[in-house]
């Protein structure tokens, strides 16, 4: 005779009023998804290699090497401005589904995820302020 697998009920009981109000927010049902620690740690490695590669195109990609290389720099906010909302994107997922599987790292890493799109947001209005001028 087999054991069924138990999930556990993940409502507001025993939740801080926080919680609650970030599963509201990322639209987390009140179950945990059989979300895998693997597919968790897969998303983050995505999203903010994303949003790494975005930040290397800025810093590193466009100011120094198109130049070097004879080609337009006016070229780095056409190409920022998909993939900054990509990343951003990409790190939505991430963050939903540390909470979808109820992690325990979850509040870290929605902090991790938070300071990153702080950072891809600044480019994404950098290069919206320089498109629109």
């Amino acid at each position: 005779m087999g054991s069924a697998a138990v999930i556990p009920d993940t409502s507001r009981a025993g939740r801080s009023r926080a919680d609650v109000a970030m599963r509201r927010l990322l639209f987390v049902p009140s179950r945990p998804s059989p979300v895998g620690d693997e597919a968790v740690h897969r998303m983050f490695s995505v999203s903010i290699l994303i949003s790494a590669g975005r930040c290397l195109l800025s810093y590193v990609v466009f100011p120094i090497l198109t130049p070097v290389l004879g080609v337009a720099t006016g070229v780095g906010p056409a190409i920022g401005l998909p993939i900054a909302v990509l990343a951003l994107v990409f790190d939505v997922i991430g963050i939903r589904r540390f909470w979808l599987a109820d992690h325990r790292w979850r509040w870290a890493m929605t902090l991790v995820y938070a300071a990153v799109m702080a950072l891809v947001t600044a480019l994404l209005v950098g290069d919206i302020v320089h498109l629109a001028s």
